[in-house]
């Protein structure tokens, strides 16, 4: 076999597809692995409104499961005879966990309260712009935490400086945002009208799509926010 033919192996457009295939389905199995504790307590909760406290709780080791997905596809190989996913997302996972939780439990806690509140909103005497309000805000949040996410799996700041920078990023690239937004919006619309369990089952490549839509936030940073 010729030189030229030897390093052609592997790089082609069919071989970065099955190398992407792979990295999908590597990182998908382990992160649906991570957070498997929690994905447990979710399917023996019923829907009642009493029960959001404990969601978030079983939610919380989706949080480090999410940031070791998006350094491994982050960092992912495009040489199918070069392929890692597995050691990038225990990599991920081993960096992330706790610098991640330190914002993805308040956020849970947040929102936690948020739906609480809208699920009694007439208990609470409120005027009806009120719960538009609390839902903005909501989603405002989940906004945050998208990019939060993203540059805690693929950055060492401080929690504090994580959170500041992710709130700028809200505004400072829109069109980031908006393809978050989208992004949420499809899952939340697949899930009501398909099957609950979309979000997990398209995990990998709906983090994939969140990278893509992320990479003017990720390259702002990685110039003016990192030595």
């Amino acid at each position: 076999m010729s030189t030229a033919g030897a390093d052609a192996f592997g790089t082609g457009v069919l071989s970065r597809a099955a190398a992407l295939i792979h990295t999908l389905v590597t990182v998908e199995a382990l992160l649906l692995l991570a957070a498997s504790p929690g994905l447990a307590g979710l399917l023996l909760l019923g829907p009642d409104p009493a029960n959001l406290p404990l969601a978030a709780l079983c939610l919380l080791p989706l949080g480090p499961a999410v940031c070791a997905a998006l350094h491994a596809l982050h960092h992912r190989g495009h040489d199918l005879t070069d392929l890692h996913p597995a050691r990038a997302f225990r990599r991920g996972w081993r960096l992330g966990a706790l610098p991640v939780l330190k914002l993805w439990a308040p956020l849970l806690g947040w929102l936690t309260v948020i739906a609480f509140t809208l699920t009694h909103f007439s208990a609470t005497g409120l005027p009806r712009w009120w719960a538009a309000l609390l839902a903005l805000t909501g989603a405002g949040s989940l906004l945050w935490g998208a990019h939060a996410l993203v540059l805690t799996a693929l950055f060492a700041f401080r929690a504090r400086d994580t959170a500041r920078l992710a709130a700028y990023f809200l505004f400072r690239h829109p069109r980031a945002t908006l393809g978050a937004a989208s992004l949420l919006v499809l899952t939340a619309a697949g899930t009501v009208l398909l099957t609950e369990a979309l979000p997990a089952l398209l995990a990998a490549p709906l983090l994939l799509s969140l990278l893509h839509g992320s990479r003017p936030v990720i390259a702002e940073t990685e110039k003016d926010f990192t030595a």
